[in-house]
């Protein structure tokens, strides 16, 4: 038996003559996190459409849960959760009429629907608020209805499709400690996100651009193969200007904005914050820290974007 839960060989998905997926292959281990990252328009969504059989792809194989995507759709989705931005629920419905709505939908037995409306109402820290209409409810709450509903029929592979997309960081948090749970139980999860520091959380990531597949790898294994240049961390009193004088450095091999702070990719360490103090002063720029860092996941997007962007034009 396959120890993948996703088995994914060369998909693609054209419309018309634009390639929204682009031969993408990948394997998803049973009960990891896998993350799934990419710049809007990338074709993250697409992608899951078509592994939940809402999609057709126009070539390649994908198996979920040994199910063939193109020609098990109606035993794929009963064994499936799926969440996506919108949370999936009726806003002019109470917090238990979605619940029992979803359950029906799962086929669900009267009994196993209570027995899973209280864990749902406990999950999502709802209790008392069953008769509640959803529309009421903030993004944080209505974010755990949407998982709790879509894990109703407790599916063993649950697709979430930029689940964090709008709620305030506390609720991401938080959202983030109930996928953990439920990967620690065995359930396997592919997310979607552009949140950079939530991929962090994830066992294995693919990056994708423009359609096709860029990298992947873990978190660490992305930061340490594709990253093999000192980034300096600098921090000054004006940024702006200090971004435009270095990006032309031969010397620099890559620099973007973090915030208030300029991450520079450099040759050479020592070379490199001499030749950074010393550019800046020429224009009077102060800096008040300049300190080298370990890459974060967003350093090495914007490398592979870098590179990828530079192939194409190639």
């Amino acid at each position: 038996m396959s120890q993948l839960a996703i088995e994914v060989n060369e998909i693609t998905k054209m419309f018309g003559n634009f390639t929204a997926v682009d031969k993408v292959s990948f394997g998803v281990k049973q009960g990891e996190i896998f993350g799934f990252l990419g710049a809007n328009g990338a074709g993250k969504s697409t992608t899951i459409r078509m592994l939940i059989g809402l999609l057709e792809p126009t070539s390649g194989q994908a198996k979920v849960g040994g199910y063939d995507v193109k020609t098990q759709t109606d035993l794929l989705k009963k064994n499936i959760g799926y969440m996506s931005q919108k949370f999936s629920l009726y806003e002019d419905m109470t917090v238990e009429e979605n619940i029992h709505f979803y359950g029906g939908v799962y086929g669900l037995s009267k009994e196993k629907v209570k027995e899973r409306k209280k864990w749902v109402l406990e999950m999502a820290g709802l209790q008392g608020r069953d008769k509640s209409l959803t529309k009421t409810l903030s993004g944080g709450w209505k974010q755990r209805l949407a998982l709790g509903c879509a894990i109703l029929h407790e599916p063993k592979i649950l697709f979430l499709d930029e689940p964090t997309s709008g709620v305030d960081p506390v609720s991401r948090r938080n959202f983030w400690d109930l996928i953990n749970e439920l990967s620690s139980q065995g359930v396997t999860i592919l997310v979607t996100t552009h949140y950079l520091d939530e991929a962090e959380y994830c066992n294995n990531i693919i990056l994708i651009n423009a359609g096709r597949l860029i990298a992947q790898g873990s978190p660490k294994e992305l930061k340490t193969e594709h990253i093999t240049f000192p980034i300096l961390e600098v921090e000054t009193d004006n940024v702006v200007t200090a971004l435009e004088l270095l990006r032309t450095q031969p010397w620099v091999v890559e620099i973007s904005v973090f915030g208030t702070y300029l991450h520079v990719g450099v040759s050479e360490l020592d070379l490199g914050k001499n030749a950074i103090r010393l550019t800046l002063a020429t224009k009077g720029i102060q800096i008040q820290r300049i300190e080298q860092i370990v890459p974060s996941l967003e350093d090495v997007f914007l490398h592979l974007l870098e590179q990828d962007m530079k192939k194409v034009a190639a």
